[in-house]
C-alpha cells in the first residue's frame, strides 16, 4: 500500500519563550510555599500519580474530562491549557461502539479521521488538515514515531482515554504534526479490586473476546486514621479478535495482551512497570485506492461495488509482531519537588503483500483515469518486509512555589527518542506490471510477474531534547504559561542497490533548534477562561530526495536529508467549565503554517512546499443530569497552498481533507422505573467537501452519516448494539489523487455482552 508515501504533515518551529526566572526560589519557600487550587501536579501525592479522581491519566467519569497531562506534562485542568485540547474516555468508547482509536474522535473537533475507509491494520489521523498519522501519534505521553511501514499498531481495548492536542506541540515533546498530536493514554493498574470480560460480534462476521482484571495487595498500615494506598497493584488486559471483514475475502485473526504491575512502598513514590505483545495475521479489503471514476463518479459500467476486492486471495497477506515494555516512577523528593522518569521500548515486524487496483487499463501506459470497452483495472504488486525498533525516555522534575505573588508550575527535563527502520520494499515495473482485473466481475488466480526491489534502507533517527515550562498564576485570575525547548537530531540512512551492495551512508543530518509557546489565559468565578497563545514547531523527518533518479540507485548515490519541517501557530479561545452542571465547552480560531513541505513525484522531491491552515473549532462535552449526556463538536477552516514546485498548485486546497466537519451525539440513561438500566443514544456525522486531485480539478461530495446505540444494564451484566452509518450511506471518504480513492466504511452493527465483577 502506497499510502505511507504520503509525506506526514509534521514540522518545527523557531521562537523561544521567556522563561520566568526562579534563583533563589529556595530561600524564599522555607515555609511559605503556596499552594495551588487549579494547577495540580501529577505525582504530588501517590494518589495523582496512580490515577486518582482529578489526575491527568485517571479514568474519566461520564463524557467530561477534568485534567489531562498531554497539554503540559504536569497534571492540569483543561481549562487552564492554552491551546484546545480534546479527551476522550472510555465510557465514551464504550458507548460509540469504537473498536479502533480513530473511531473514538469522530465526535471530536479539528480531527478528520479513516480518510481511507475500514482499514484494519492502521489508524489514520489529520488534525487541523495536517497528516498526524507517522510523526503524531504519541503513547503515554512517547512518540511512536512512523516511517514508511515502520509503524506501531494500537488497539482500542488497551487504552483509558484518546486525547488530542490541536497545534503545535514541539515545546512540549519535540517534533509532531504541526496541526496536533494524538496522545493513548494506557489502562494502569487502579486502587480497587474489580474485573471484566467481554464478548461481541459485528455483522461482517468478526468476532471477539477480551478481559481486564485488576487486583491490588492491601496496606495494613494506618497514617493519621486512613489506610495507605495499595503496596501493589496489577493489572492484565487483553483481546483475540477474528473473521471476516468489511470486504470480499478479508479475513484475520489477531491477539494482544497487555500486563502492568505498580508498586508503592510509600505515600510519595510508585513505580508501574508494564509489557504488551500482539500479534495479527489477517487478509487486506479492497476499498482503497480506487479510480475517481467508478465511485466518486459513474461510469458507462456504474460504480465499483464499496465491498469488492481486487487484490489476490491466494497471496495477500498482512502479518504483524509487535512488543512493547516500558517503566513509569514518580517519587515526591521533598514537599515542593516530584521527579517522574519513564521509559518504553517497542518493536515492531510487519511482513505484507497486497496487488492493489491504479486506475484502468488501456492505452497509451494503463492506470487511466477511466475504462475503456473492457472496464479492466490495473493493478500494482506490492510487498514490503519492515522492521522498526523504537527507545524513548522521559525525565522531569516538577516544583510548586511562590515568588513575589506569583504562583509557579515548574517544570524541566530532558527526553532523549530513537528510531531506526529496516525496510525492504518491492513491487512491479512497467512493462512487467501485475496482471488487470475487471471492475466488475473480478477473477482470480492469474499469474504474477515477479516483484522487483525498489527500496532497502535501513536509517537512525536520534534526538536529544531539554525543556522547560513554567504554569504561572497571578493577579487574581491570570495564567501565565511559557514553554522554552532546544533538541539536537542526528539522522542517518543507508541504501542499498541491485544486487545488494552497500552505496554507502546516502543520507546524513545533524541538526539543532528551539522551540517555544507562550500563553496568556484569565479564569473568571464563572469557569469562563479566555486565552491566546503562540507556539512554534519544528519536525524531523527521515529519508532525502534524490532529484533526477530513479530508484532502485545506483552505487555510491548520495541524497539530500530533509530539513526538519518548520511552522508558527496563533491561536486565541475561550473554554467554559460551568459551576452548575458538569461540562467543558472550547471554542478556538487559529492560524498555522507549515514550511519546508516534502512536495514533488517519489525520488524526485524537494521541500519547496508551505501550507497554511486557518479556521474555527467547538467542542462541547457535557454531563447535563444523571439521564443525559451530549457531545458536539463543529471545524471550519481553510486550507490552502502556498509554495509547491508545481506552480499550478498554487492557492488550491490540498486533497483528501475536507474543509468543514461537525458532529453531535447524545445519550439518555432511564434510572428509574421498569427500564431502569436501559440507555441509548443517536448520533449524526458529517464530512464536508474535499479535492479528489492537485492541481484541484475535480471534488469528492460531503456526506452525512447517522449512528444510533442501546444498552441494557442490570446487575453486573451489560448487552450492547451500536450501529454506525445507520442508513448505509455510500461515501467516498477521500482522493489523494484520480486513481486513488477510498470508499468510506458502510453500515457496521457490533452486538456486545460483559460481565463485571
Amino acid at each position: 500500500m502506497y499510502r505511507s508515501k504520503l509525506n506526514a504533515a509534521l514540522l518545527a518551529g523557531v521562537a523561544l519563550a521567556a522563561i520566568s526566572h526562579v534563583q533563589n526560589v529556595a530561600a524564599q519557600q522555607s515555609g511559605d510555599a503556596t499552594a495551588l487550587d487549579q494547577i495540580n501536579v501529577q505525582g504530588e501525592g501517590r494518589s495523582d500519580a496512580a490515577g486518582g479522581k482529578g489526575s491527568g491519566t485517571a479514568p474519566v467519569q461520564g463524557y467530561v474530562p477534568t485534567a489531562t497531562t498531554t497539554g503540559s506534562k504536569t497534571n492540569t485542568p483543561i481549562k487552564l491549557i492554552p491551546q484546545s485540547i480534546g479527551v476522550i474516555g472510555r465510557e465514551q468508547i464504550d458507548d460509540l461502539g469504537v473498536r479502533k482509536p480513530d473511531e473514538a474522535v469522530r465526535y471530536s473537533a479539528g480531527v478528520f479521521a479513516q480518510p481511507f475507509g475500514e482499514d484494519t491494520d492502521n489508524n489514520w489521523f489529520y488534525i487541523r488538515g495536517f497528516d498526524a498519522t507517522q510523526t503524531g501519534v504519541y503513547r503515554d505521553g512517547m512518540q511512536l514515531y512512523n516511517y514508511a511501514f515502520g509503524n506501531f499498531y494500537t488497539d482500542s481495548y488497551l487504552l483509558e482515554r484518546v486525547e488530542v492536542l490541536r497545534g503545535a506541540s514541539s515545546a512540549l515533546y519535540g517534533g509532531g504534526n504541526v496541526g496536533g498530536i494524538i496522545n493513548y493514554v494506557s489502562k494502569r493498574p487502579l486502587d480497587y479490586d474489580f474485573g471484566q470480560i467481554e464478548v461481541g460480534i459485528d455483522n461482517y462476521p468478526t468476532a471477539f473476546a477480551a478481559f481486564d482484571i485488576n487486583k491490588v495487595v492491601p496496606n495494613d498500615l494506618v497514617t493519621k486514621g486512613d489506610p495507605l494506598p495499595p503496596v501493589w497493584k496489577y493489572r492484565v488486559t487483553g483481546k483475540l479478535e477474528g473473521g471476516d471483514g468489511y470486504s470480499k475475502h478479508e479475513d484475520g485473526i489477531r491477539g494482544v495482551i497487555q500486563g502492568a504491575a505498580t508498586y508503592s512502598p510509600d505515600a510519595g513514590t510508585d513505580l508501574t512497570v508494564y509489557a504488551s505483545y500482539q500479534h495479527m495475521d489477517q487478509k487486506h479489503g479492497g476499498g482503497d485506492f480506487l479510480p475517481y471514476y467508478g465511485t466518486v463518479k459513474s461510469t458507462q459500467f456504474g460504480r465499483i461495488d464499496r465491498d469488492e476486492n481486487f487484490s489476490e486471495p491466494d497471496l495477500d497477506k498482512f502479518e504483524r509482531q509487535q512488543a512493547m515494555a516500558g517503566y513509569e516512577l514518580n517519587t515526591d523528593v521533598n514537599e515542593m519537588w516530584t521527579a517522574h522518569s519513564k521509559a518504553r521500548f517497542a518493536y515492531s515486524h510487519v511482513d505484507e503483500v497486497q496487488l492493489y487496483a491504479f486506475g484502468y487499463q488501456g492505452p497509451p501506459f494503463n492506470f487511466n483515469p477511466q475504462p475503456d470497452a473492457t472496464n479492466l483495472l490495473s493493478r500494482i504488486n506490492f510487498d514490503h518486509d519492515t522492521e522498526a525498533y523504537s527507545f524513548t525516555t522521559d525525565n522531569n522534575l516538577v516544583g510548586k512555589f511562590a515568588t513575589g505573588g506569583l504562583d509557579h508550575t515548574l517544570l524541566f527535563g530532558v527526553d532523549y527518542k530513537f528510531y531506526r527502520i529496516d525496510e525492504v520494499q518491492s513491487s512491479n515495473r512497467f512493462p512487467l506490471a501485475a496482471t488487470p482485473i475487471s471492475a466488475s466481475d473480478p477473477d482470480y488466480g492469474a499469474a504474477q510477474p515477479l516483484r522487483g526491489r525498489y527500496i532497502d534502507e535501513a536509517s537512525n533517527l536520534n534526538q536529544l531534547g531539554v525543556y522547560v515550562q513554567d504554569q504561572i498564576r497571578f493577579g487574581n485570575g491570570f495564567i501565565g504559561t511559557l514553554n522554552g525547548r532546544y533538541d539536537r537530531v542526528w539522522i542517518d540512512g543507508k541504501y542499498k542497490a541491485i544486487p545488494g551492495e552497500d552505496t554507502g551512508e546516502d543520507t546524513d543530518l545533524n541538526k539543532g533548534r528551539f522551540s517555544g509557546r507562550a500563553g496568556l489565559g484569565y479564569e473568571f468565578d464563572n469557569g469562563v477562561v479566555p486565552y491566546v497563545s503562540i507556539a512554534s514547531t519544528f519536525n524531523p523527518l527521515l529519508g532525502g530526495n534524490v532529484v533526477g533518479n530513479v530508484a532502485p540507485l545506483p552505487p555510491g548515490t548520495t541524497r539530500t536529508p530533509f530539513k526538519p519541517e518548520t511552522g508558527i501557530q496563533y491561536e486565541a479561545g475561550v473554554k467554559y467549565a460551568p459551576t452548575w452542571f458538569n461540562g467543558l465547552f472550547s471554542a478556538a480560531i487559529f492560524d498555522l503554517t507549515k514550511k519546508n513541505v516534502v512536495v514533488g513525484p517519489f525520488q524526485a522531491q524537494t521541500q519547496l512546499g508551505k501550507v497554511r491552515s486557518r479556521g474555527v473549532e467547538f467542542e462541547a462535552q457535557a454531563n447535563l443530569t444523571e439521564n443525559w449526556k451530549f457531545l458536539g463538536a463543529f471545524t471550519a477552516y481553510q486550507l490552502k497552498i502556498l509554495k509547491d514546485d508545481i506552480a499550478a498548485n498554487v492557492g488550491d486546497q490540498p486533497f483528501l481533507v475536507p474543509e468543514v466537519i461537525g458532529s453531535a451525539f447524545l445519550d439518555y440513561t432511564v434510572t428509574t422505573g421498569p427500564l431502569k438500566g436501559v440507555s441509548g443514544g443517536a448520533g449524526v456525522r458529517y464530512i464536508g467537501k474535499s479535492e479528489a486531485t492537485q492541481p484541484n480539478t475535480v471534488k469528492v461530495p460531503d456526506a452525512t452519516l447517522f449512528d444510533a446505540a442501546v444498552r441494557y444494564e442490570w446487575d453486573k451484566y451489560k448487552v450492547s448494539l451500536n450501529v454506525t452509518n445507520l442508513f448505509d450511506k455510500r461515501f467516498v471518504s477521500g482522493c489523494q489523487g484520480i486513481n486513488v480513492c477510498s470508499y468510506g466504511e458502510g453500515r457496521k452493527a457490533l452486538v456486545r455482552a460483559s460481565y463485571t465483577w
